[in-house]
């Protein structure tokens, strides 16, 4: 037990918030740890995965996630399809502020999708078509009719890199920097619904999601030591943990979420229950930190990054 720190300023409040209590604290670990992880990373050769969902690059916090690709932590990051579909189509036409209390069926009736009080209109949906076709054709070529969802995304990021300017997307530093991007639902959003047009055209493509399990599992068995930060719950988060039980578990791990664990969910399960599955191991520093990550996430990464 220490004493409780009383702090007035940011910059007190973040060299202390471990000892400040409630969520301040986990704030506060969640920092230790994520500062221990880029420090150690080269000399422990620590294999670093970053998990989030959709909704984070639907957002501004899109930023702070090309960031981390950028700054070289990142080697392996698992997502969802509407992740990978917000930050193509925000690299070439920004998204728009509405409100949560917006009208929904007015919104419907002028072409406008709500996530939260984020608009996306159709024509981004109308745009991601037309990339998704010309991205396709060209895998197609190149690769055959069978392709897995990381290298469709590799292709797909090296589009976004060719052809738009924005220095936010995740996927413009994932091909730069040669990092695989893992979405184990790919036929999920928008993704699938094209995927399914595209078959029509060419009843022999696929996209085959366990082409990738290999390309995960060796990546995992082969690492000295692993480490993950997971933003949000779903499959994104248990694809990563998942993995590790084949080496007996992360050895670093951080949850980002705003899930609670009461009625037995994944996505709400904090990071000791983990350990209960091998999935992250005994005696290894792992923290849940609880809140919206358009605030905790700049938080965590503040003058760390």
């Amino acid at each position: 037990m220490q004493d409780i720190k009383d702090v007035d300023n940011l910059e007190d409040y973040l060299a202390n918030a471990s000892d400040v209590g409630f969520q301040a604290s986990n704030l506060g670990i969640s920092r230790e740890i994520l500062a221990r992880i880029k420090e150690r990373k080269k000399k422990d050769q620590i294999t670093v995965y970053l998990g989030f969902t959709a909704n984070l690059v639907a957002s501004g916090i899109r930023g702070y996630i090309a960031k981390l690709v950028e700054s070289g932590l990142v080697d392996v990051i698992v997502t969802t399809p509407g992740a990978v579909e917000h930050d193509t189509i925000k690299s070439f036409k920004p998204y728009l502020l509405g409100s949560f209390d917006s009208d929904d069926e007015k919104l419907h009736e002028e072409g406008i999708n709500r996530i939260g009080n984020i608009l996306v209109p159709n024509d981004r949906y109308v745009l991601f078509e037309e990339i998704f076709n010309k991205v396709v054709d060209e895998c197609v070529k190149e690769k055959g009719n069978i392709i897995s969802p990381s290298e469709f995304i590799s292709y797909l990021a090296k589009y976004v890199s060719n052809n738009s300017k924005d220095k936010s997307s995740f996927l413009r530093y994932c091909h730069e920097k040669k990092i695989k991007v893992f979405c184990p639902g790919i036929t999920d959003g928008a993704i699938g619904l094209q995927t399914y047009f595209y078959k029509q055209r060419n009843k022999d493509f696929i996209i085959d999601v366990t082409k990738d399990m290999k390309d995960l599992a060796d990546i995992t068995l082969n690492a000295e030591k692993t480490a993950a930060l997971i933003i949000g719950g779903g499959i994104s988060k248990h694809h990563i943990i998942g993995a590790n039980i084949a080496r007996g578990g992360l050895d670093y791990a951080i949850y980002l979420t705003t899930a609670l664990e009461w009625d037995g969910s994944l996505s709400g399960a904090r990071t000791k229950e983990a350990v209960s599955w091998g999935k992250i191991k005994e005696h290894s520093s792992h923290v849940t930190l609880y809140g919206d990550a358009t605030i905790n996430l700049p938080l965590l990464m503040h003058k760390i990054f």
